[in-house]
């Protein structure tokens, strides 16, 4: 497809990264001669010096050829407008980055209409729900959520003491029976799709498709399931600090935000008056045990500054916090702090990745069975996708033990009206169904892509 991204700062790059690698013919817009100039050298796309907002510059990057026009500038305003003149100069498809609290709670839909949006994205929202999942299973790395929400996806980290060390998948299964399918293994930076007699390792990551009922009873059986954080503290007064202390207020958790910025506590307290506010520096041990950092337990770490973030993610679990949560946009330093045994980072430029490159391979393909919900698993190195079932789908009603799949593809689960399925080889993928697939190294853009 012929897509247009404009803004190149963190979420930008990080989109014409994604969106190149999946094939896309990218065109990049920005003002600054010298971010064109990166951009060209890292990447294999076309770049357009100037502003989204000019005519000359959309026309230059061919506008009305554009199946998709994105807009991520800093500005939500100079976005809603990039995307409005672009609509009207003939692209197809427009998605804005909004991030401002007042458009997202009261006008979000006013505003898609009007401007006629395909898509309003907020990066901090997303990567607010995905804190907020994460603090209800303290145990999980990650937790991914498919569209029923009645199916999610879980990454557990095996430690050394594991229970699961040494054991056969076949044998897991066994001694710990129940409606899951462990559906992929992270292990020495690759991602393996295993098969019954997979031997875990302490260290490996793995991931695991069930209802969340049913997490929540084999997260107990392997001593994996920590309590719900009820006593929550966030460094740093974010948007994305604001949307999630929206949500735990309203789970009704106890939330304490630390900021050294007297402005901004001044507005969150405002916003948020049931949060207590704390004006001081966050870096400061003093303060943090002052505050009762020892006490409680989730630590969400959300500045702009990743080293600050790390650093202070490190204190935390120092003195024993029990879910440590830490925002971190640049890959090195999120390797890094993995290194340093924060196990649970949060990046809102990969969240708004994996909703765009979502939305392009759904565009891709409008006939047969629509991706619906994609996530990058494993650090990114495979994907899970679910799958709408249409009227083309050739191996619909075929029970799976009779389906050649692609090599490291997996059906990790069948969603078919309001009852969840854990496929066995004499089930089979019905019309309507929607199908969870977990696959490695592979970019899939429809059901059929599965089938050898």
């Amino acid at each position: 497809m012929n897509i247009i991204v404009i803004g190149c700062g963190k979420i930008g790059r990080c989109l014409i990264e994604s969106l190149a690698s999946e094939g896309h013919n990218v065109i990049a817009i920005d003002p600054n001669p010298t971010v064109i100039s990166e951009i060209t050298n890292l990447y294999d796309v076309m770049c357009v010096c100037g502003s989204g907002t000019d005519s000359d510059t959309l026309n230059e990057a061919n506008v009305e050829k554009a199946e998709l026009v994105i807009s991520v500038t800093g500005s939500d305003e100079f976005n809603m407008l990039a995307c409005f003149l672009a609509k009207r100069m003939g692209a197809k498809n427009t998605v804005a980055r909004i991030r401002n609290p007042e458009y997202n709670d009261n006008s979000l839909g006013f505003l898609k209409y009007h401007l006629d949006l395909s898509v309003p994205i907020n990066p901090e929202k997303l990567a607010a729900r995905e804190l907020f999942n994460v603090l209800k299973f303290p145990g999980a790395l990650n937790i991914e959520t498919f569209s029923t929400r009645n199916f999610e996806m879980v990454e557990l980290k095996l430690k050394s003491d594991s229970a699961l060390d040494g054991m056969k998948l076949i044998d897991v299964r066994k001694q710990y029976p129940g409606n899951y399918l462990v559906c992929a293994v992270g292990r020495d930076g690759e991602t393996i799709i295993p098969d019954g007699n997979f031997v875990l390792k302490s260290g490996d990551k793995i991931g695991i498709t069930a209802q969340p009922a049913e997490i929540t009873r084999l997260l107990k059986k392997l001593g994996h399931l920590k309590k719900q954080a009820r006593t929550v503290m966030i460094l740093g007064a974010s948007k994305t600090a604001y949307y999630l202390a929206k949500l735990l207020i309203s789970s009704g958790v106890s939330v304490k935000i630390i900021e050294l910025n007297e402005t901004r506590c001044k507005e969150f307290s405002n916003a948020l008056p049931e949060a207590v506010m704390i004006n001081g520096d966050g870096t400061s041990q003093e303060l943090l045990l002052e505050e009762g950092i020892d006490k409680v337990d989730g630590f969400v770490a959300l500045t702009g500054m990743d080293e600050q973030n790390i650093l202070v993610s490190i204190v935390a679990s120092n003195h024993k916090v029990p879910k440590v949560i830490t925002k971190v946009n640049r890959t090195e330093l999120a390797q890094m702090a993995e290194k340093l045994g924060l196990d649970s980072i949060v990046s809102p430029k990969k969240t708004i990745s994996n909703v765009i490159c979502r939305y392009a391979r759904a565009l891709e393909n409008s006939m047969g069975s629509n991706v619906e919900t994609l996530y990058k698993i494993m650090d990114g190195s495979a994907e899970a996708l679910e799958f709408n079932v249409g009227q083309v789908f050739k191996a619909a009603d075929v029970q799976l033990k009779d389906i050649s799949l692609k090599q490291g593809v997996l059906i990790a689960g069948i969603i078919r009206g309001r009852k969840t399925i854990i496929p066995s080889g004499n089930d089979a993928i019905l019309q309507g169904d929607k199908v969870i697939v977990v696959a490695a190294g592979k970019k899939l853009s429809d059901l059929s892509d599965i089938i050898a």
